[in-house]
């Protein structure tokens, strides 16, 4: 472990001061058994001392993703009113997914913007509640997304392993009832954040190797699938009866295809996020170029949000048309 005056020389030279008062507040995350977030050592006048011009870039970049996001997704929500060739229950989970890109553009990115520029301007308090109002939107959103795109995977893989079962077993209802379920659950981790920072931490270790877990055996179990039923269909074989036609494969291929997509999009965007944090818990201070990746990491996971609507209209066709269309008409109407 390096002691404070290593720490300085190594790490962009923070003041002696403030590199005591970053160990200070971290070693107040432990006590009484409940973990508390202090954000004092993100709403340090030293830490923004020497980075304003980036801090100011990052908020109008993330300015202008609240815009994409917001635009792409609702966007995205009118052309899946519109499309009806969707199978309704996984219309339903691409619509929920939707909306919580929506939330962020709507509510996650200000609340970023607003914390970087109180951290500007030195306006210490308000850093102090846009931050934790970030944290805590921005863990729920990404949470529920990543469950979301978990229970897209799921519904992949039944929908090839039930065959003509399938629209029995997963209906409209099962689906809502699945994804109010999520949101729930992901209210209640994300607000343990302020009363248990432990137990949300271990929340947190438990829910994403086990969506990224689930989604892997999903997708891997699809593909093995779909290569044993192109090598019977090949070789003739006249074994069991199969569940689906060559046309259908096609199709189901594309839908597949377009949900993987989305899996693997989250998992580039999320994952250097999580290797900062996770740095960060683990380490007695705040660097000043730890601080600068974990502001470039949260923005690469904002841009999820505005990427997700650009790959519903690249991977899945009915939904492009409905949105061509959508603008279509949003563009007479302006010009009538």
């Amino acid at each position: 472990m390096l002691n404070i005056t290593e720490a300085t020389q190594v790490h962009a030279r923070i003041p002696m001061h403030y590199s005591k008062m970053a160990i200070a507040n971290f070693t107040n995350f432990i006590g009484d058994g409940n973990q508390k977030i202090l954000t004092q050592q993100s709403c340090s006048a030293e830490l923004a001392e020497g980075i304003h011009s980036q801090l100011i870039c990052l908020s109008v970049v993330n300015i202008f993703l609240s815009i994409t996001a917001f635009l792409g997704n609702a966007l995205i929500l009118v052309a899946l009113h519109e499309e009806s060739s969707l199978h309704r229950p996984s219309k339903l989970l691409f619509r929920y997914l939707a909306i919580t890109d929506l939330c962020v553009g709507i509510f996650s990115e200000p609340l970023l913007v607003t914390y970087l520029m109180a951290l500007v301007n030195k306006r210490l308090n308000i850093c102090r509640y846009a931050l934790a109002a970030f944290d805590l939107t921005g863990r729920m959103v990404c949470a529920v997304s990543l469950i979301t795109l978990t229970a897209i995977s799921v519904d992949r893989l039944l929908a090839l392993l039930l065959g003509l079962r399938y629209r029995q077993v997963v209906t409209l209802k099962r689906t809502f009832v699945t994804v109010i379920v999520f949101w729930i659950v992901c209210i209640i981790v994300s607000t343990m954040y302020f009363w248990n920072f432990v137990l949300m931490l271990w929340c947190g270790k438990i829910i994403i190797p086990l969506c990224l877990v689930t989604s892997i055996y999903c997708y891997t179990k699809i593909f093995f699938t779909l290569r044993r039923h192109q090598n019977q269909i090949q070789n003739n074989v006249q074994g069991q009866q199969r569940q689906i036609t060559p046309l259908n494969i096609a199709r189901y291929k594309k839908a597949v295809s377009s949900a993987l997509w989305l899996q693997l999009t989250l998992v580039v965007c999320y994952l250097p996020y999580l290797i900062i944090v996770a740095y960060k818990w683990s380490s007695n201070y705040l660097s000043l170029p730890v601080y600068r990746a974990w502001g470039f990491a949260v923005t690469l996971v904002l841009l999820n949000s505005s990427l997700n609507p650009i790959l519903y209209c690249w991977k899945i066709r009915e939904v492009r048309q409905a949105v061509k269309d959508t603008i279509r008409q949003l563009f007479q109407c302006l010009s009538s």
